[in-house]
């Protein structure tokens, strides 16, 4: 491998907690400035601005010359090398109300794909860390997904999408799972998301309209730790922006209840 994922995840940890921090302390501040982007539900905050400024002029002086492609600030990834993709603040809406589910979601992708990532939650201090190859881990402890092998007792994660008629598609698919999952789950931060099923605290989670930044660390982490994961255009039969990653006893149940329920038409 031309790039050691190894020492891309240090960069993206030391990265992420200083942004993290930046988020964390101000807070008070940072959401009395809040702008909207695609609908008056999709929220961005001052420290979103600032936490991906900090994470570009960061990564520009310990990796320099590689792109960047960020929530806030676009960016395209290289025709050839690393790209970093960066999600300064996931669960903006969570941050905006106080809600301390939140978290910097960094990785480091070659050819699209996610080599190495870090998501840090500046709350609670807590790193999730994967390296191609290597594992997912949560603060030094090595993660696994569950062995569950029945859906009906299967605990799942999903989210929304912002524009309201794209909304109510989705929760008349949701309603449908409803009765075939031990229960459904709706935390706000695909990253964090992602890492839940690499912990083991869900047992799959699937969404619609996820940026590369929303997924691209989680996705490594879920994979790491044993799910299997598809990223948007990797499960057509699901829609070509479907995120879906889940527990191997389920995911073969899962993927065909969601396909029957329509969740590729929402």
């Amino acid at each position: 491998m031309r790039f050691d994922p190894r020492s891309l995840v240090d960069v993206a940890v030391l990265v992420a907690r200083e942004a993290g921090s930046l988020a964390l302390t101000t807070r008070e501040t940072a959401v009395a400035d809040v702008d909207t982007k695609s609908t008056i539900t999709d929220v961005v905050t001052a420290a979103d601005r600032a936490a991906e400024r900090l994470v570009r002029e960061r990564l520009a002086s310990l990796r320099p010359g590689e792109p960047v492609i960020g929530e806030e600030e676009g960016g395209q990834a290289a025709v050839e090398g690393l790209t970093w993709v960066v999600d300064p603040i996931d669960g903006t809406v969570n941050y905006l109300y106080g809600i301390p589910h939140y978290a910097v979601s960094i990785a480091a992708q070659v050819d699209g794909e996610s080599i190495a990532g870090a998501v840090h939650e500046p709350v609670t201090g807590r790193t999730w860390t994967a390296a191609r190859g290597g594992g997912a881990w949560l603060d030094g402890r090595k993660l696994q997904v569950n062995d569950v092998t029945r859906l009906d007792v299967s605990l799942l994660g999903y989210g929304f999408a912002y524009r309201a008629d794209r909304r109510q598609r989705q929760a008349e698919t949701w309603a449908k799972l409803a009765t075939k999952v031990r229960d459904i789950r709706r935390a706000g931060a695909a990253s964090l998301d992602l890492c839940a099923v690499a912990a083991g605290r869900l047992d799959a989670y699937a969404e619609h309209a996820l940026g590369r930044w929303d997924w691209a660390a989680g996705a490594l982490l879920a994979r790491e730790a044993g799910a299997v994961v598809k990223v948007p255009g990797e499960a057509p039969e699901l829609g070509e922006d479907a995120t879906f990653a889940a527990a191997p006893g389920i995911a073969d149940a899962l993927y065909a209840a969601l396909v029957d329920a329509g969740f590729a038409k929402v």
